[in-house]
């Protein structure tokens, strides 16, 4: 259930992040209906959940010293990395997520972050009052 969740949150999430951030869109599978494009989005925000567990935690534990060098600053770094390697999956699976440049990737992923957060803050509340 709170994966279910974090996809939605991300989706959403990554919705907002592409009106606001020129560099990134998504691209939908489909003619641009709404309900492919929504598809769209909460299948992007799967792959997300996915590279961002698996591949996210290693890259996070290998650079676990740059970490600590650059008191966490090179989290930005990662973090649009992870978004261009969604970017590059879901552009090879023939839809999704483009990201213009790295740096777009970075600021990207810097929106994308924040607007998790207050999202989840929201959404905080609401899923603790059910255990």
């Amino acid at each position: 259930m709170r994966f279910i969740v974090r996809v939605l949150i991300n989706s959403l999430a990554l919705w907002l992040t592409t009106l606001i951030v020129a560099g990134v869109h998504v691209v939908p599978f489909a003619p641009a209906t709404t309900f492919e494009t929504v598809l769209t989005y909460l299948l992007v925000g799967l792959i997300f959940g996915v590279v961002n567990a698996i591949v996210g935690t290693a890259i996070r534990i290998v650079a676990f010293p740059l970490y600590i060098l650059t008191l966490g600053l090179v989290s930005f770094l990662v973090n649009g990395l992870l978004l261009v390697i969604v970017g590059w999956i879901s552009e090879w699976m023939g839809f999704g997520l483009v990201v213009e440049s790295f740096w777009w990737g970075v600021l990207g992923a810097l929106v994308l972050a924040l607007i998790s957060w207050l999202i989840g803050l929201v959404v905080r509340p609401v899923t603790r009052e059910r255990r």
